[in-house]
């Protein structure tokens, strides 16, 4: 872990988001007392799209509505109503 000043972590700010992407966790002080830490941001959770699809359609259920054979007009106008 690396330890800076505020005045430090501001004025190399661009930099400091770098090596904290790359993996680093920074502690920012100020006037020597911890203030913030800077930590990487957790990895994004990609989803296959059959997961997301599938998704939908059980939110589309729990809502009590059906796509069934309605064309993307027909949708549009549903929604609309709603």
């Amino acid at each position: 872990m690396t330890t800076m000043s505020f005045y430090e972590a501001r004025t190399h700010l661009s930099e400091l988001f770098d090596r904290v992407a790359q993996g680093s966790t920074v502690l920012i002080t100020r006037h020597g007392r911890p203030a913030a830490m800077l930590v990487p941001a957790p990895a994004e959770e990609k989803k296959h799209v059959q997961q997301v699809i599938d998704a939908f359609k059980a939110y589309s259920k729990r809502q009590g509505r059906t796509l069934g054979n309605l064309s993307t007009r027909e949708m549009i106008e549903e929604g609309r109503r709603n």
